[in-house]
Parts: structure tokens; sequence; C-alpha cells
């Protein structure tokens, strides 16, 4: 194998030039970076030749492991074409293409309402696309200040716009001024929800919850006390079945369904960010790619972005209505355009990555891979019920977040600046494994191609890592 020279030349370079996201870099500056060189399936290698496990699939986006030979034939076919050009009065072949599969993939183009898709850059870009056009299609309807619902503790990316929809004062508060204001409601967040009844247990919140879905009788309130204020909210947004940033919250069974109903009761647009759960990655692959399919939910946006490209390439998409589409068509002097575009919109690279990976996720190989990979997560995940630091543990599909509590009985939470996830994250790294903790609660998210002998390594190592960095004693 062989090694990069000048490996800690490199960690310099990036110590003295690199700006690193969602990272305190005083931090960062003080430990030599891992310097990741290649890849091939559920692997990485650094520029020292050690091999880690990619637990996180690269910061959720990976499906079918790197270095996937038909992911790599498509885009150099692709190269040997075009690489770019502009979606500014041209077309092109894969985007064109692509959008048809998305379109189909979403539903039946004709009992679907899903059926145009703009193209932007990544998770954020689509949602400040779905917020923009939702706004604009209200207010050419006549509603003065159209208003967004979301959740709290929601994360749908880091545009202004799309910052407005969050919902996390860590991340959001310092831009308060910057922001137009939005409403919020509870997350069905069942281990911490003040109306769950139920005494902790060794399990999965969801599965002993005592409560009368009071988190979706909230969302009704919400929406009615706007109304009678004559402060009507048109658009509803969500991720659905898991929040991501807001630290894997999970929804329980129906509560999509139940909330997604209330919102088109009122006439509320509804917004799908499924740029972390599209895709295969929550759901069950005999039910559709995307999340919302999962409870026979029909969103008016649906927000795509990271598995879009199976991790390959930079690209996103926000599919929508002929409904909203015919809002803003008219004649030239009219300006009845939507004023909003990226230079890379439409790019070739991304589309045929995408064209590619949709080809890999609809053979029966794949769908029956990623049933028995998320049987297998499951079944390897139980073992971590032993730990004592272990509050709740949530996985959908081929997700799952374990949070760390300092005593499972209590629910009693780890302060922060205790850095507990980051250690114990820190720690896995050690092991050869790589993932990111969201506060306490450690996230594994295994690309599509992950071995069983991976998983077990995985979990292995999240156990290794806890006992060092939470021994029992520390109770």
């Amino acid at each position: 194998m062989r090694l990069h020279a000048g490996v800690q030349k490199l960690a310099q370079l990036d110590q003295r030039y690199v700006w690193h996201p969602f990272t305190q870099m005083k931090d960062w500056l003080r430990e030599e970076p891992i310097v990741i060189t290649r890849g091939k399936g559920a692997t990485l290698w650094d520029a020292n030749g050690k091999k880690y496990l990619d637990a996180n699939s690269s910061i959720w986006t990976n499906l079918h492991g790197h270095r996937h030979p038909a992911m790599n034939r498509a885009i150099t076919a692709q190269l040997r074409e075009i690489a770019h050009s502009s979606a500014l009065g041209l077309a092109n072949e894969p985007a064109s293409l692509l959008a048809r599969r998305l379109v189909r993939a979403a539903g039946d183009e004709k009992k679907n309402a899903l059926s145009k898709v703009f193209y932007s850059d990544d998770g954020s870009t689509a949602m400040e696309v779905a917020l923009k056009l939702s706004y604009e299609v209200w207010r050419r309807n006549g509603v003065a200040k159209p208003r967004f619902l979301s959740l709290q503790g929601a994360y749908h990316g880091d545009t202004v716009g799309a910052v407005s929809l969050g919902h996390i004062d860590l991340f959001h508060k310092a831009y308060s001024g910057l922001l137009f204001e939005t409403d919020s409601v509870p997350a069905p967040y069942c281990y911490r929800c003040p109306h769950n009844k139920a005494k902790p247990q060794r399990a999965d919140a969801r599965t002993y919850r005592q409560c009368n879905f009071e988190c979706a009788d909230l969302v009704e309130k919400k929406f009615a006390e706007a109304n009678r204020r004559g402060n009507r909210i048109t658009a509803f947004v969500v991720e659905p079945l898991m929040q991501g940033a807001a630290g894997m919250i999970a929804q329980p069974e129906v509560w999509l369904q139940r909330v997604c109903q209330i919102a088109k009761n009122y006439r509320a647009h509804i917004i799908a960010d499924e740029v972390m759960t599209g895709f295969g990655r929550v759901t069950d692959p005999k039910k559709g790619l995307f999340a919302f399919q999962q409870e026979q939910v029909t969103p008016d946006f649906i927000a795509l972005a990271k598995g879009l490209t199976g991790g390959y390439m930079p690209m996103a998409a926000t599919l929508t209505t002929n409904e909203v589409f015919d809002a803003f068509l008219g004649e030239y002097h009219e300006f009845k355009t939507f004023f909003h575009g990226h230079s890379y919109t439409g790019n070739q690279l991304g589309a045929a990555a995408a064209l590619a990976s949709l080809n890999i996720l609809e053979t029966t190989q794949s769908r029956t891979g990623r049933a028995k990979l998320a049987v297998e997560f499951d079944a390897q995940l139980q073992r971590l019920w032993r730990n004592p630091h272990v509050g709740d543990m949530r996985r959908v599909g081929l997700v799952a977040g374990i949070e760390l509590v300092r005593k499972w009985e209590t629910r009693e939470p780890f302060d922060l600046r205790e850095r507990v996830g980051i250690r114990v994250c820190n720690s896995m790294a050690q092991r050869g494994v790589l993932t990111r903790p969201i506060g306490n609660v450690i996230v594994l998210m295994p690309p599509y191609c992950t071995t069983r002998r991976q998983l077990e390594q995985m979990i292995s190592v999240l156990e290794a890592a806890l006992d060092e960095v939470l021994p029992v004693s520390s109770r």
C-alpha cells in the first residue's frame, strides 16, 4: 500500500489554511488531524495508511460505498462528453433523464402531484427553493404574510431562509437578527416528552410510550391559534420519520400521517425535508425510496440532496407540483418568473452520478441487501443496552442514534460542556471507526455495502469507547 509523502505537511497545510464546518477550530489546531486519502466500500484510509470504517457514510451522504465501479463508470463516461454547461436557457440530457426518474420514484406521475424538479447544489439550497416557492405561491394567492411551521430542534440547512426554519439555539441564535420569524411545535421526542408517562426501560422509548399523541394535538392547536390571530400558517416543514441534527429523533408510527393530515385540513403546504432521509436510508425497500412514502403522505415539496448522487457529487433537487409550477407561468412582461438559480444547476456530472445511483438502488440485489442490513443492524445494536449509559436507542432503517445519559434510570443528561459525545467518537476513531456525534447522541449510519463483520466491528468499537470514556464507576 502506497503511503503519501509529507503526511505531516498535509496536516499542517490543513491547519494553516482550512476552516472546517461546525468545528471549534481552537480544538482542531491542538492535534494533528486525520487526513483521508482514499476509500473502498465502507472503508477509508488516511495518509499514514491506517484503515477506518466509515460509520456515518461520510456525514450521511454515501449510499453504496466508496469507489463503486458502476458509479465510477458513469462519472467517467460523462466526463468524456461534458462536465457542466449552464441551465440558464439551455437543457442537457442527464438532468432531463434524472428529473423524470425522480418524479417517477416519488410516485405515480398521474396520481402523485409531484411532477416538477428544480435543481440546486445542496440540502440548504433545496430547502431555500422550497420555502421561496411556497412563500411566493401563497403571496400570489392573496396571503399578505405567509408563515411557516416547523419542529422544535429542527435543522434545515445554513442559508438564511433555511436557518429561519430551524430551531436549534446553539446553531441559530447568533443569526437571529438576520432571520424571519417562524412558528414551532414540539417534536415527537418520546424519550424526553413531558406527556410520556412511561418510566425508562431498556428499549426504544417509542415502543413503551404511554401517551395520547398530545404532540399531534399541539400541531392542531398551533394551526387553529394562528388562524384565530389572522396569521395563517401556510406551510408545515418536517423531516419525515426522523429528525437528523435534532439528535436522530425518530417519530412514532402514524405521527407523520396525523400531522400532515392536520396541515392538509388547514390547506397548508407540506414541505418534506428528505435531505437525510431520502433514497432508502430510513424506508422499507418495498415501500419506496422516500420516507414520506412509508406512511403514504403526499407532500407539496420534497427537498433532496446528500444521497441524491450516492455521495459522489454535490447536487440537490426540489420536487413540487404542477399547481406550484403554474403559479409562475405568464408572459415575459408579467415577470412571474421564479427569480432564483445556481451556477451549477442541473450539473451533468452530478446528474450522471444520480442516475447511476438510482440504477443501483432499484435492483433486486440492492433492495434485498438493504432489508437484510437493517435487520442485522438492529440485532447488533441490541448489545448496547448492556451499557448503563445508553439511555435511548433510536433506529429507523439504516440510521441509529444512541443517546448517552448519566443515569439511564432517570434519563439524566450529560452537560454538553463535558464533551461526552465528542470524546466517545474520538475514542472510536483511535480504534478505526469514524463517526460524528450530535451532542450526546452517537450516530451510526453505515453505507449500504457494509458487511455483517463490519457492523459487528462498529458496535464492538463503540462498546469499547463507551467503556473507556464512561466507565461504570462514573455513574
